[in-house]
């Protein structure tokens, strides 16, 4: 069995459990998805207790609805909230708490409400991210992560390390439920972005073998297609080849 038709027999695996444990919720069905599931909110407060999180002015937080009151309280708290667009079409989005209404919030951590309050980003736009919350479907006690199947976290990340707004030392955390946490080791590719911590509602877990991370774009593999749906990726690319 190859890397890739693993990695989609264990998607399928946790998004099954999920719905037939009746652990998953809305949006469902779960497959297809960074599952939503029971007790995300409590995996989220963890992270708020953790220095990683009160140190952090600038966090980016995926947009999915397991990670939503990941990015509600970024904004309560009052630092600056980078949400990539769905599938990085345009591009990342800045929502400043200061410039929303606190009322407006938990609609403001919405994808939709993103569009309405956050401001969208050129390159030279985007700001030093201290922290990155991401979704996960599988994630291993190594800090392997296996998301959705698209590729699109690891893109967002590469993009982030290629123009300086991330380092090695940045911390990646991802909030799931402990169905989603294995004990077998699973395979990395060098693209594959790995997780320091793992907060479920059950625990915080650090991560064994959270390094190395991706160094950036690896353009050798990417789909052209995909870079031409992309049209940050294609700009970014264009000032790499005149380096």
């Amino acid at each position: 069995m190859s890397v890739k038709e693993f990695k989609k027999s264990m998607r399928e695996r946790v998004w099954r459990l999920m719905e037939e444990w009746d652990i998953a919720r809305f949006p469902r069905p779960v497959f297809g998805r960074i599952p939503n599931f029971v007790g995300a909110e409590i995996a989220a407060r963890r992270l708020f207790n953790l220095n990683i999180w009160r140190e952090a002015d600038v966090i980016k937080v995926n947009p999915d609805s397991p990670q939503k009151l990941v990015r509600k309280e970024t904004l309560v708290e009052g630092k600056l909230l980078l949400m990539p667009t769905p599938r990085i079409r345009k591009g990342f989005l800045l929502i400043d708490p200061n410039e929303v209404p606190r009322s407006a919030y938990s609609y403001a951590s919405t994808i939709k409400g993103a569009f309405v309050y956050g401001k969208t980003l050129g390159l030279d736009e985007i700001p030093r991210v201290d922290l990155i919350v991401i979704g996960s479907v599988v994630v291993d006690i190594y800090g392997t992560r296996i998301g959705k199947g698209g590729g699109y976290a690891e893109l967002e990340y590469g993009i982030l390390r290629e123009i300086g707004a991330v380092d090695e030392k940045v911390p990646v955390v991802t909030t799931v439920h402990e169905v989603q946490v294995v004990k077998e080791k699973l395979p990395r590719e060098k693209h594959d972005l790995p997780v320091d911590m793992i907060l479920t509602p059950k625990r915080v877990l650090t991560s064994l073998n959270p390094r190395p991370k991706p160094k950036g774009i690896y353009w050798e593999i990417l789909d052209e297609h995909k870079v031409s749906q992309i049209p940050i990726l294609e700009e970014l690319r264009s000032r790499v080849r005149h380096r």
